[in-house]
């Protein structure tokens, strides 16, 4: 019986004791009912509240916005918010709400939907379509084919047996009650991060009635960080029973996610592993961080990762090595094969984004994501002031020669707060997102430490102060986030210092020089951004909140 029956039917046994009650011929008081009677009524009415009151809300710490989307995907956890008294989210319940993947969402319901500003023929019939055709390659559309995609190739034959489900070309895959047999990893004779021949027959797969021809004929993205094929095609038939202590050395039944990461030195291209976790989580209907996961590196050797801190938006514990693995027979009763950085039209590196369209709801909910798990407040907008970032980089090429010119410049306008920052090793790198998502405008040059814009508010702007002849990077990333982007206009206002050939190319390239900026045409462009945050809806709308709290 379901938990609104039993409630349902505790409430029918009270009305009838009432009756009964009432209807005894003994003493009465005014209520008409008997007073040793009436005491244990209450006790009953009161235990009802108890049974109602002890429903089990376990809170999945969301960011505020999130929790009507939740609910709409979790009606069991809606029903235990419902009858929690201590639960703060009744408010988000039965809202409709839906993050656009679901069947039957309408737009109306989505957190947000696509803008196209300019229509592109090549792209699509109508400029409703180009959005449309936005939805479905950057935004909550992406997760919906996955999701539609999902194929079982190995199929369980009884409740205790195994199953092995992925999307196409096995880039997102679910297994059950899977077996992973490292005896021959040896990572530590092993320079190799990626090796997908260790596995020897009987070595890894489940007890499942399994379609090898299917499986293998998915082989068409076999690539290191673009499907998981190379590991999974000798996924077999096995005939054990998984998870049993007789089959397994470690047998791990918490939810399990396994990675291959990108270049964890790297800002941009190490944000295509977490935004990819972060869909992997919405393909699986789960944001707990109750979970295991696990590098999957088949080497001995050590992972840079300069934005570590990241982890704790996605999983309580440490990250597993595969290498603590290393000999070991290991089974896992929930194993998720995470969507992978550099995949063919993948999500964000390698996408063919449709030009002049904005505002990917699912990058702002991974932003909101990160930003709330971390614990990360916004502070602003602050009075009469827009908050201007600017990064200064440091390094070996690609420096502002007049830095100093510049910032002396901003300090002169009335209506800015100008903050510097050096964005390295030495400040931890939730400090970092801190200042970063307090920041209206954002100023650097090319470079991966523009991948900060994610976490600018949603009035922010970003200027990349010169793209270096590399239009498309970082204004494609400011689309996805829905933040206005502008850039150095005028290559005649600008001028390179130290430039060196192009390592590879042998010869110069506007990557490997220094520069100067006109300090006239850069205030000129400055304004442009002052402008827009000023005028944004968003960043009005706090002001006004702010406003009213003093």
């Amino acid at each position: 019986m379901t938990t609104m029956g039993m409630r349902r039917t505790l409430l029918l046994h009270l009305f009838i004791n009432v009756i009964v009650l009432v209807s005894s011929g003994v003493d009465t008081n005014v209520d008409g009912i008997p007073h040793t009677s009436q005491d244990i009524l209450k006790q009953q009415l009161d235990n009802s509240v108890n049974i109602k009151n002890d429903l089990k809300f376990i809170e999945p710490n969301l960011h505020p916005e999130h929790y009507p989307y939740y609910f709409t995907n979790h009606p069991a956890d809606a029903e235990a918010c419902q009858g929690n008294v201590s639960c703060p989210h009744k408010d988000t319940l039965n809202t409709g709400k839906c993050w656009g993947y679901e069947a039957d969402c309408t737009n109306d319901r989505m957190p947000a939907y696509p803008v196209c500003d300019r229509f592109h023929e090549a792209w699509a019939k109508s400029i409703e379509k180009q959005a449309d055709k936005f939805f479905e390659i950057a935004d909550f559309g992406y997760v919906r084919e996955m999701r539609r995609g999902m194929q079982t190739f190995c199929t369980p034959q009884n409740q205790y047996g195994s199953s092995l489900e992925c999307t196409e070309f096995l880039r997102h895959c679910r297994a059950h009650n899977v077996l992973l047999d490292f005896s021959n990893l040896n990572s530590a004779n092993s320079r190799e991060r990626f090796r997908s021949d260790f596995f020897k027959p009987g070595q890894l797969g489940g007890n499942c009635q399994l379609d090898k021809e299917k499986l293998l004929a998915e082989s068409a993205h076999r690539s290191e960080l673009q499907s998981w094929y190379g590991e999974l095609h000798v996924y077999e038939s096995l005939d054990l029973q998984i998870p049993h202590p007789q089959n397994c050395d470690i047998i791990i039944h918490k939810p399990t996610y396994l990675i291959k990461l990108d270049a964890g030195i790297n800002m941009y291209h190490h944000f295509c592993d977490f935004v990819n976790i972060y869909i992997s989580q919405h393909i699986n209907n789960s944001f707990s961080s109750d979970v295991n996961i696990v590098m999957w590196d088949t080497s001995g050797l050590s992972y840079g990762d300069y934005f570590k801190a990241t982890w704790q938006a996605f999983t309580d514990y440490p990250i597993i090595s595969l290498k603590t693995w290393d000999g070991k027979k290991v089974c896992i009763k929930e194993a998720v094969f995470t969507l992978l950085p550099r995949m063919q039209r993948g999500f964000f590196y390698n996408m063919p984004l449709v030009p002049d369209c904005h505002n990917s709801g699912l990058m702002r909910a991974f932003s909101q994501h990160v930003i709330h798990r971390l614990g990360i407040k916004q502070d602003g907008p602050t009075k009469g002031k827009v908050r201007v970032t600017l990064l200064s980089r440091n390094t070996k090429h690609r420096n502002i020669v007049n830095q100093d010119e510049l910032v002396a410049a901003m300090r002169k306008e009335k209506d800015v707060i100008v903050n510097v920052v050096a964005y390295n090793r030495d400040i931890h790198f939730v400090e970092q997102l801190k200042n970063t998502h307090n920041s209206d405008i954002f100023i650097g040059m090319h470079g991966a430490g523009l991948t900060h814009l994610l976490f600018q508010p949603d009035w922010g702007v970003i200027f990349e102060l010169y793209n270096t002849e590399d239009p498309r990077c970082y204004k494609d990333l400011a689309s996805l986030r829905g933040i206005k982007y502008i850039t150095w206009e005028r290559t005649s206002k600008l001028a390179r210092h130290n430039e060196v050939n192009h390592p590879s190319l042998n010869k110069p390239h506007a990557k490997f020089a220094d520069y100067s900026f006109e300090v006239k045409e850069f205030i000129r462009i400055l304004k442009k951004g002052i402008y827009h945050v000023k005028n944004h809806p968003k960043f009005k709308e706090m002001r006004r909140q702010i406003k009213d709290e003093l």
